[in-house]
């Protein structure tokens, strides 16, 4: 299967500070890119947990002692990690965003350059698929998910045009949502259309609340000392991640103990979010919106 080369790689596995006898957590594990690196830092006695609700993913598996596969989405972290006794751990990392396996499956219905079934979940056990959204969801929702998740300047008109065309026939296909949207389009077409699918996808598979749910997990199970490194493609994600290491909270609303000191659960390691070089954005261009947070439990 094809899979992305793991974006700012060396850089992450760097960050982690990897001790060869700890306990890792790989959230994102998809074509187990990162993965294979973090085990090659690790001795006999180290363990390294991997999550992915694909079921494509868990056919990457990797065949060793130290590795468990855990087919869940990353919002069940704790609990899964308890399950495999690894109630502590050193270091989490997690690659957000859809792999090039996803894009280019075109069964799946992630990418607008197949006409298949409007689908876009992630784990294929899931209720909701994107044309349920698109038949299910007021007019203000669609705004709303457009505008927030999409950054889709028109969303208001894209959602006013999206109820009017399901009164008088269902977009159950790509080429459905399409004839919709060409018309709409605004500036430079494979963009839009990306923005569109990008904010369709979030909202299939709920991947605000997932992170928001994975990322106070990752405080409850990181040992004192261990270290957190998140990858984010998307403002609203990577707005998420800075919030959560420098304040404890998503929304980035400072805790304060009874005397005014501001309670801070993290070191934080990277004042700036760390980017992928010009040479790698070259090579793999999809790490071109990539940006890496790291920070240490204190």
């Amino acid at each position: 299967m094809e899979y992305h080369n793991p974006v700012l790689a060396s850089e992450a596995i760097e960050a982690l500070n990897i001790q060869a006898g700890g306990t890792y957590v790989d959230a994102t594990f998809g074509g187990g890119g990162h993965a294979r690196l973090i085990l090659q830092a690790l001795d006999e006695n180290a363990r390294l947990i991997g999550f992915d609700q694909d079921e494509d993913a868990q056919r990457n598996a990797l065949d060793d002692p130290r590795f468990t596969f855990v087919p869940h989405n990353f919002r069940f972290l704790r609990r899964f990690l308890r399950l495999h006794d690894a109630v502590e751990v050193d270091g989490i990392l997690a690659d957000l965003g859809v792999s090039s396996h996803q894009l280019n499956e075109a069964e799946r219905g992630f990418s607008f350059r197949f006409d298949t079934q409007l689908d876009m979940r992630m784990n294929q056990q899931g209720e909701r698929s994107a044309a349920d959204v698109l038949a299910t969801y007021t007019e203000a929702e669609l705004q709303n998910m457009f505008g927030t998740l999409g950054e889709v300047r028109n969303s208001r008109t894209l959602a006013q045009a999206i109820v009017r065309e399901r009164q008088v026939r269902p977009m159950r296909s790509i080429s459905d949502l399409l004839a919709v949207l060409d018309p709409l389009v605004r500036g430079q077409r494979n963009r839009y259309l990306a923005q569109v699918f990008q904010a369709l996808r979030m909202e299939v598979n709920d991947e605000v609340g997932a992170l928001q749910d994975f990322l106070e997990q990752s405080l409850q199970v990181l040992k004192p000392g261990g270290r957190l490194v998140i990858i984010a493609y998307h403002s609203i994600e990577d707005r998420m991640v800075k919030n959560f290491i420098k304040t404890g909270k998503v929304d980035g609303e400072m805790e304060q103990d009874f005397y005014g000191n501001i309670t801070r659960p993290f070191e934080v390691i990277t004042r700036k979010a760390m980017l992928p070089s010009e040479i790698e954005i070259k090579a793999n261009p999809r790490s071109r919106s990539a940006k890496m947070r790291v920070a240490v439990k204190i």
